[in-house]
Order: structure tokens, then C-alpha cells, then sequence
């Protein structure tokens, strides 16, 4: 026997040994990071920055680590003081959604290669983000966990845990909270950032995510913020439903039918930015109203409110009878554009899509969401590991199993309000696109309307609104405007010398 033959046989039996084995079993590395240097130029000013990949763990009260999240930090580089610094703590929502979508598409230092309305385009990948608040804020975009490269882990015993010992620990409005809010105070501690005015932003179920974290931070971990961004914000535990659910459609209703060119000849003709006060005006004033008043309202106010729903949301007056006034966004993605076979996103309804039949009452898939994912799925990869040097072998969850998910006990938005009271320098702005109907503008408005009834802080409470959809950002113009919106709130609600934190 030769000695090649020899050295086969040798490396066939490490390769398929045990150790060899587990070497290359696709583990999360518990607790790592590493740095990579980069510039880039913001509003026309040159800059370095760092961007740190890693994992940090989530302990539980043994001290024994349950799981890891999977980060990526930037920091500018030439800040001398970081005391004064803002750090911006980001996050996305589903509940179930990766980091990705902010991350490289709306405030980081590098964005998704699309066009100015945000469609997709080939090759796949990143450039330069013009408008990122990177040049007046620090960013860290956290994955939650199965989103991103983070997992759940075993235990010490290589058990892993209970799908219903999961759910407990991590996958509900208030585990969910109760984690991460240790998790950032370790990551503050690490890096040095207590003396940071400190904000937080967060997407669509992100929303519930940070308004909960508002008073989580302050009361468990006695960390108090400056500032926190709804993006495209859900209900956050403040309700509406009913007759409030049905009317406040209506807005986005208008703002769609009045981007695909489906409103009548004179409404069509002004510009969205006249329309929509109008329409919102109705919709308080009249439309919800009527609809409280359900089976019982007159025959003659059903007729003249079916009218002017129609005049409004492009549909035909029959259709909105037919519907008793209630007319769901599913039918209304569908309906808009039967006449040309087409249906609209329900993330953003500019996109449009086509269905096997015309008839039905929903669209057949989310026109939006699949145009998104066949750009972001490849951006992100190529990204992490190519421009940042993280590599591993564990799939990237865009969307990861979190389910079933426990939205009981949701006092999120009550929480914010208790954390804004305790905190007068806490300010909350919030961001909305008009065309998106999954978390629509009207929507977001009422929340922020309900968010405290005693209107003593309405001064600490803002509303941003684009014309775009779910993802604002994903259109160029929006990209800058509400990357502008970010840093200007940022600077207005960054504290004077000497400034006292009282009433």
C-alpha cells in the first residue's frame, strides 16, 4: 500500500470522524465580533466609519446563555467625545422579520441598488447612501431571535428547549420586550455608550417592539431614552376597531385610487396633498358616524355616504352598498383595477400585480413583497459577507419562525405614554407612507391621536407622512426626505447644557 493511498484513507477517516463532524455542524458562534473600516459621504461630506459584525448572547437568570443575536454596529470615526454622541438602536418587526430591511434600505450607510420609485434592478447588491444619519447618530441594527443569523441554543446539556418553552421565553409582545431590553443594556455596557442620548426606532410590528421597550429600558434597566421612531407603526395595543377600523381606511383608499389614476376627472386633477385633509375631514366627521350607526342609519344618509365613499376611494357606489359601507382593504386591492385585470400591493400599492382570474374578492399573492424579496435576499448576503467580512454557513432568515406568537397582554402604547410622562425628554416622531394599506397613514395618525388623551404632551408627538408605502424609504425622494426628518428630530430633542429634566 502506498503512501498516497495511505494519506486517502487517513483523510476520508477524519473527514467522517466525530470531532470533524461537529467542526463543521452549522453552529452560531455564541459571543464574537469583528470590525471593518469604510467611508462613505453624507450630504456631500466625506467621513470614516467602523461597521462591527458579531453575536452577543441572551442569558437567562442562571446566568447561562439561551440564545444569540446577531448585530451590526456602525460607528463614525472621527468623534472624539462618543459622550454626546446619539446612538440609534434599530429595529424591524413581522413579529419575525430580520433586520434587513432599515438596515439596507433606509438609514444605514449603504442602500439597495433599485431605482428612484424603489423597483428592483439587476445586478443585485448595495451602494453609497447618500442620506444615511449616520453622519449625526451611531447605528446598531439588532436581529431578534430566528430573524437574521440569530438562533435559539441549546442548553448545557445540548437540549434544546420546548417549542412552548420558546414561546415563553422569547415569542410574544411581552418576552420579547423583556429580553431585548437586557440585551441592549449589556450592549450599552460593552461599548461604552450610558452617557449617549439614546433612541430607538422600529418597523411595522417593530413599532410594539420599541414602544414597549420605551418603559422596559426605564423601569427594569433604568435606561431612559430621548427619542423614539414609528416606522409604519401597527396598533400598539391602542384598539381600533369597529367603526373606527372601517372608516379610517379611507384616506389610504383615496391616496391609492389617486396614484393609479382611478378617481373622478375634478378630484384627480389636485394634487394629493389637497385631497387628503378633505378626505380625512369626511372620515371623522361623517363617514365614522354613519357607520356607528349600522343597520339603523336612514336610507337617505346611507345613499349620500355610499356616494361619497365612491367619489373618494375610486370604487363605484354599488360597491360600497353592497358592502354596507365597510369596504375591506383585501377587496379594495382587488377591486381598484379589475376593470384593467391588474391588482395593487397591500405594502405598497403603487406596485401592481396579476391575478389567474379577475374575479375574486383578494388579490392572489402581495405584488410588493415578492418584488422585495428577490432584491433584498441577495443584497443582504452579498453585503454581510463580501463588503463586511462576516461568513458563516447558517441560513439568513429574512422571515424566521417565531410562531404561534403570544399578542396577549399588549399595553405597548399605554407603556410609551407612562414612559413619555416619566421622561419629559422622551419625544416620539412617527413616519408613514400614504400608499401603504397594510398599516395605513389615517391609521398611525389616530394612534398617535390616542396615544395620550390628555394632549399635555402633544408637543412631544410628531407625524411624517410620504408618498410612498410600507417601506417609505425604498423611493428616493422619500429616502432622503425622511432620513432628513430623522436627523432634524434627533437634533431638536438632543438636550441642552445644564437642561433639567422636569415639568
Amino acid at each position: 500500500m502506498n503512501n498516497k493511498y495511505l494519506a486517502r484513507i487517513l483523510a476520508l477517516v477524519i473527514a467522517f470522524s466525530p470531532l470533524a463532524q461537529a467542526e463543521n455542524e452549522r453552529k452560531l458562534a455564541i459571543d464574537e465580533s469583528s470590525t471593518t473600516k469604510h467611508s462613505t459621504k453624507v450630504n456631500g461630506k466625506k467621513f470614516g466609519y467602523t461597521a462591527t459584525t458579531g453575536t452577543q448572547p441572551v442569558w437567562n437568570e442562571e446566568g447561562n446563555p439561551t440564545a444569540s443575536l446577531f448585530y451590526t454596529y456602525y460607528q463614525r470615526s472621527d468623534v472624539k467625545d462618543r459622550s454626546s454622541r446619539p446612538l440609534l438602536i434599530s429595529f424591524n418587526g413581522g413579529p419575525g422579520s430580520a433586520s434587513v430591511w432599515m438596515h439596507v434600505a433606509y438609514t444605514g450607510p449603504r442602500v439597495l441598488n433599485v431605482n428612484n420609485e424603489g423597483y428592483p434592478l439587476q445586478p443585485y447588491g448595495v451602494k453609497r447612501n447618500d442620506y444615511s444619519i449616520l453622519d449625526t447618530a451611531d447605528i446598531v441594527f439588532v436581529n431578534p431571535v430566528n430573524t437574521g443569523y440569530s438562533r435559539v441554543l441549546a442548553d448545557k446539556d445540548g437540549k434544546m428547549p420546548s417549542k412552548e418553552e420558546q414561546k415563553k421565553m422569547f415569542f410574544g409582545v411581552n418576552a420579547d420586550v423583556k429580553y431585548l431590553a437586557d440585551w441592549v443594556n449589556t450592549f450599552v455596557s460593552r461599548n461604552n455608550r450610558w452617557q449617549s442620548p439614546k433612541y430607538l426606532i422600529g418597523e411595522s410590528y417593530g413599532t410594539t417592539r420599541v414602544a414597549g421597550l420605551a418603559l422596559e429600558l426605564q423601569s427594569r434597566q433604568w435606561m431612559y431614552l430621548n427619542g423614539v421612531i414609528l416606522v409604519s407603526p401597527t396598533d400598539i395595543g391602542i384598539k381600533r376597531d369597529g367603526p373606527v377600523k372601517a372608516a379610517n381606511r379611507l384616506p389610504y383608499f383615496a391616496a391609492a385610487a389617486w396614484y393609479h389614476k382611478a378617481l373622478k376627472n375634478d378630484l384627480q386633477q389636485k394634487d394629493l396633498s389637497e385631497i387628503l385633509p378633505e378626505v380625512e375631514k369626511f372620515t371623522i366627521e361623517q363617514y365614522m358616524p354613519a357607520l356607528a350607526k349600522g343597520g339603523f342609519i336612514s336610507n337617505e344618509e346611507k345613499q349620500r355616504i355610499a356616494q361619497q365613499v365612491s367619489y373618494y376611494s375610486g370604487l363605484s357606489k354599488q360597491e360600497v352598498l353592497r358592502s354596507n359601507l365597510d369596504i375591506s382593504a383585501s377587496y379594495f386591492w382587488k377591486e381598484l383595477l379589475r376593470d384593467r385585470e391588474q391588482t395593487i400591493g397591500r405594502l405598497d400599492s403603487r406596485y401592481l400585480g396579476i391575478d389567474e382570474k379577475v374575479t375574486g374578492s383578494r388579490p392572489d399573492y402581495n405584488a410588493e413583497l415578492t418584488s422585495w424579496l428577490h432584491s433584498f435576499t441577495p443584497a443582504i448576503n452579498y453585503y454581510l459577507r463580501e463588503e463586511l467580512g462576516y461568513k458563516t454557513d447558517i441560513k439568513y432568515n429574512m422571515f424566521g419562525n417565531v410562531h404561534p406568537w403570544d399578542r396577549s397582554n399588549n399595553h405597548t402604547g399605554e407603556n410609551l405614554r407612562l414612559a413619555m410622562a416619566q421622561n419629559p425628554y422622551l419625544n416620539v416622531m412617527v413616519q408613514s407612507g400614504y400608499y401603504d394599506g397594510a398599516t395605513n397613514y389615517f391609521d398611525a395618525k389616530y394612534t398617535m391621536w390616542q396615544l395620550d388623551p390628555s394632549g399635555k404632551m402633544k408637543e412631544r408627538l410628531s407625524f411624517k407622512g410620504y408618498r410612498s408605502g410600507h417601506m417609505m424609504y425604498l423611493r428616493h425622494e422619500d429616502l432622503k426626505a425622511a432620513n432628513q426628518d430623522i436627523r432634524t428630530f434627533i437634533k431638536a430633542t438632543l438636550p441642552g447644557k445644564q437642561q433639567a429634566a422636569k415639568y
